[in-house]
């Protein structure tokens, strides 16, 4: 069965590395039009390259998802540079290893600057997707990536838990709310990757690595392109019955 999102318009945040842009790639792949949003610009415009130069349509644009005016401009830049926006994928996200660590020790800043992006900055990319798909009045599909530390208390990062936790409460608004403007919303919760955001400010990635890969039924890390298919499946026509669903994408780990 194959995935087809011909004729569709795809707004994708965080689309420079990681998860945004494995799904940028197969969303194009897919036949849609993709807007790929995020910081810093030479990711995202090399993700836009790539796509285009694989004969796939893809504009890129720079955007600071804690930033109102930068979300509502690539909004804006959908539409004008295709028409329509149809999907939103909201993957943009930091992990502040180091700082993000013991709440009675935590700097304030490090909670306030995850929330800004993992949470506020979800919140600002569904709020103005959701204004234009409204308008339109011919539906849509939002994504919003989790995690499954939302399921669990065993993360170190506290601020990065709690702000994907909270996404799992705005994936159920959208979706019992905006219902019946035909708008569906899913959160998919990734489990462990290879590369996690802020990958090298991580103290111990390579013993990361060995920890959690051994605790994985499925044997191994994922990877970004462990996650696309999961995304793109849920914003195309063969997910029309989908919405508010959470989808755990681990390797097994939750079921443990």
């Amino acid at each position: 069965m194959e995935i087809s999102l011909a004729g569709k318009v795809a707004l994708i945040t965080g689309a420079g590395s990681g998860i945004g842009a494995a799904t940028a790639r197969l969303m194009a792949a897919s036949g849609a039009s993709v807007v790929v949003a995020g910081i810093p610009a030479a990711g995202v415009e090399t993700v836009a390259r790539d796509i285009s130069s694989s004969g796939g349509k893809a504009v890129a644009i720079a955007t600071d998802v804690s930033d109102s005016e930068q979300v509502k401009t690539a909004v804006d830049v959908a539409v004008e540079r295709f028409g329509r926006l149809d999907i939103l994928v909201a993957s943009a996200g930091v992990q502040m290893h180091r700082e993000d660590r013991d709440l009675h020790q935590l700097p304030e800043s490090a909670w306030d600057r995850t929330h800004d992006i993992n949470y506020r900055g979800v919140m600002l990319a569904c709020k103005y997707s959701l204004a234009r798909m409204v308008e339109q009045g011919s539906g849509g599909s939002i994504v919003i990536i989790s995690s499954i530390t939302a399921l669990r208390g065993t993360s170190a990062n506290v601020s990065y838990m709690s702000g994907k936790t909270g996404l799992l409460g705005l994936n159920r608004y959208i979706a019992i709310h905006y219902a019946n403007r035909g708008i569906r919303c899913n959160a998919v919760l990734p489990g462990a990757l290879e590369r996690t955001p802020d990958h090298d400010d991580h103290p111990d990635p390579e013993g990361r690595s060995r920890t959690l890969g051994g605790k994985i039924p499925l044997g191994r890390l994922g990877r970004p392109e462990d996650i696309a298919p999961t995304v793109t499946f849920l914003c195309s026509d063969l997910a029309s019955y989908a919405t508010g669903g959470e989808f755990v994408v681990d390797g097994g780990v939750t079921v443990i």
